[in-house]
């Protein structure tokens, strides 16, 4: 029996793989909070088609990488300094590594995205963090519940063009997704988010 049990977590050792949420920033998730406006003299930037939404989730023997293809927005400026955004993202235009996987997300154990074609995040507030970054807070919107979120991102300006980054990850529980996986290869709550956004000035 011990050599059975000794071979046995070897063997699961051997077989899983590391959580790529350790090396991302946690979201904070709190409550919803009132949405960031701008003045009317604001500067309009609207996100291009330049923009990409990535993911990445993991269960115990390995991981898989998708990310939405369809995104819109917009980011305001004001003074120099961010005051506002938000993006729109069609859900619709799900993909991953893997065809049947893409077809899985798409339904009710993950996004039931016939329900719920859409998702959206509304900045909250922007604050400064360590090594000229900044804090983004947003009302983030998906399979029908709310919770805002607080992460990590960073601006950068050249022209007519704002490129804004983050990488973090959140708890897909926090939003209902609560599909566990196979007993023997359960899914990780932990979910990787990564997204470029590019907006140009209007």
């Amino acid at each position: 029996m011990k050599y059975t049990l000794l071979t046995g977590l070897l063997a699961l050792a051997l077989v899983s793989c590391d959580n790529p949420a350790d090396a991302t920033t946690d979201a904070t998730v709190g409550q919803t909070q009132a949405v960031a406006q701008a003045s009317a003299s604001a500067q309009t930037y609207l996100f291009t088609e330049a923009s990409t939404f990535a993911f990445t989730g993991s269960k115990v023997t390995g991981s898989h990488s998708g990310g939405f293809k369809q995104l819109s927005g917009e980011f305001k400026l004001e003074n120099g300094q961010p005051v506002s955004g938000s993006f729109t993202i069609d859900m619709t235009s799900i993909f991953s590594d893997h065809e049947k996987l893409t077809a899985h997300l798409s339904n009710a154990d993950f996004f039931n995205i016939p329900q719920h074609p859409t998702a959206t995040f509304e900045v909250t507030e922007f604050g400064a963090v360590q090594d000229g970054g900044l804090s983004v807070s947003g009302n983030l919107t998906m399979v029908g519940q709310t919770h805002n979120i607080s992460f990590p991102a960073t601006v950068t300006q050249a022209d007519d063009l704002i490129t804004i980054e983050a990488e973090f990850d959140i708890n897909r529980q926090d939003w209902g997704i609560s599909y566990p996986g196979r007993k023997d290869d359960l899914i990780r709550d932990e979910v990787v988010i990564d997204f470029t956004l590019v907006a140009q000035a209007q």
